[in-house]
């Protein structure tokens, strides 16, 4: 069911293209409509919650926060197993992220003090899909590097929360949680409502209309990225086990129909044998048909002569998820230079990020790892500068601003140094005299 390409077909090139290029565009319609919630949020505030969930969700909603009361006897529902399996993953999750440290710093010269102090943001809220969805692992992966990196408060917006997700929100210590989803659950956060605080930052997957409204509140609130279909490109030569790597293309596959599964085979032989075990445990899989549909529309295997090309794709591609199932795989592995996540060698199956190996399972997708990280707690921390200056050290400088303020024409910036070192304006230039 793969589609294959070969490294000799001669529109190789053109096809390969279409896979790089890969970025999501967000139909005119639902950006239209996503715009529309937006704005009415904005506008009516607790009012068009309600209304947009009656309207959108066919559900009433009594009440926009879900009560601590409430939320902790559906949480008491998970059985002791599940909930071990919980708390054994927030304990990985931060035991990695607070590895991840972040230090303010100072520097001093003659007459000069600069510093730089990182401090965490006040409030962050994490997007939840809910409704028929069980996702306590993005509760896991989103909320936990918030608190390692000492965010404050951190809310959900869920629509619909199950009990797993509530126990999840516990174990990773998010403070409150409301019941609301879609674009009118971003734009509560970004925006605040009579019920809804306003957050500095929103991170989390979601919908098409959840990505259009975080691409339209972006500036007024911080956003971590848009997420776009999920992503996964699996570089395999004759040492991989042909049904590990069907299995991890399928576990992919079955995420929704719109997932990006794509194999790059070293050798003619390798696409056919993994192609034949994804039809063959695609047939006892129970998401089958979200799964057939993902590898019948996005699916691909690319077809090339050596590992050297299979990286280099891999790099070209640049997926959220990269599977590195060849011999010597530490050492091919450390030449992937644009992926979210790297699974290296035949054991690292995808699902050890997605739910318990420790880093952040939100990652850049659509071709963004080229530029974007996973998520982490850099995303939760800002950075402000500090600049000390005496007059002596501004003195000694003051010529050289000055004249750096003179070639851009800013005149005023270069008076508000030197009547300070000098006690006297900068001469006016004649305009035969200007660059």
């Amino acid at each position: 069911m793969l589609r294959t390409i070969f490294q000799s077909d001669p529109d190789f090139e053109s096809r390969l293209k279409l896979l790089a290029d890969r970025a999501g565009v967000v139909p005119d319609s639902v950006e239209a409509g996503a715009r529309a919630i937006v704005a009415q949020v904005r506008r009516e505030g607790d009012a068009a919650l309600r209304e947009l969930t009656r309207k959108l969700e066919k559900r009433d909603l009594p009440s926009i926060e879900l009560s601590r009361q409430e939320w902790k006897a559906s949480a008491a529902r998970v059985s002791s197993e599940v909930r071990a399996a919980l708390a054994q993953a927030v304990e990985r999750i931060r035991a990695y992220h607070e590895l991840e440290r972040y230090y303010s710093f100072e520097r001093k010269e003659e007459g000069i003090r600069l510093s730089c102090r990182y401090l965490p943001l006040a409030r962050v809220g994490v997007y939840v899909p809910g409704g028929t969805a069980r996702y306590p692992s993005t509760v896991l992966m989103s909320a936990v590097p918030a608190k390692v990196a000492g965010v404050r408060e951190v809310f959900m917006v869920t629509p619909g929360p199950s009990p797993e997700t509530l126990a999840a929100a516990e174990e990773a210590g998010v403070d409150r949680v409301f019941l609301v989803g879609g674009a009118q659950a971003v734009a509560a956060l970004a925006y605040g409502t009579e019920s809804v605080p306003r957050v500095d930052k929103i991170v989390g997957p979601g919908n098409a209309y959840v990505a259009a409204a975080k691409r339209l509140v972006f500036g007024d609130v911080g956003i971590e990225m848009i997420a776009g279909p999920t992503e996964v490109v699996i570089a395999a030569d004759r040492s991989a086990n042909p049904a590990w790597v069907a299995a991890d293309l399928l576990a992919q596959a079955e995420h929704d129909a719109f997932a990006v599964p794509i194999l790059v085979a070293v050798g003619r032989e390798v696409a056919l044998r993994i192609g034949e075990e994804v039809e063959r445990q695609l047939a006892e899989l129970p998401r089958r048909e979200i799964a057939g549909r993902a590898i019948a529309s996005q699916g691909v295997a690319i077809v090339v002569d050596d590992a050297e090309t299979a990286i280099a794709l891999v790099n070209r591609i640049a997926p959220e998820h990269a599977g590195i199932a060849l011999a010597n795989a530490r050492e091919w592995a450390d030449k992937v230079t644009a992926a979210g996540a790297v699974f290296v060698g035949e054991n690292a199956c995808e699902a050890l990020g997605d739910y318990f190996a420790g880093p952040s399972h939100v990652l850049p997708t659509g071709g963004s790892a080229r530029f974007s990280s996973p998520l982490g707690v850099g995303d939760f921390l800002k950075r402000t500068s500090f600049i000390e200056y005496d007059g002596a050290a501004l003195a000694r400088q003051a010529d050289a601003i000055a004249c750096i303020a003179e070639v851009e024409g800013l005149s005023g910036h270069a008076r508000s140094v030197l009547h300070r070192a000098k006690g006297k304006p900068i001469r006016q230039r004649e305009p035969s005299e200007r660059t």
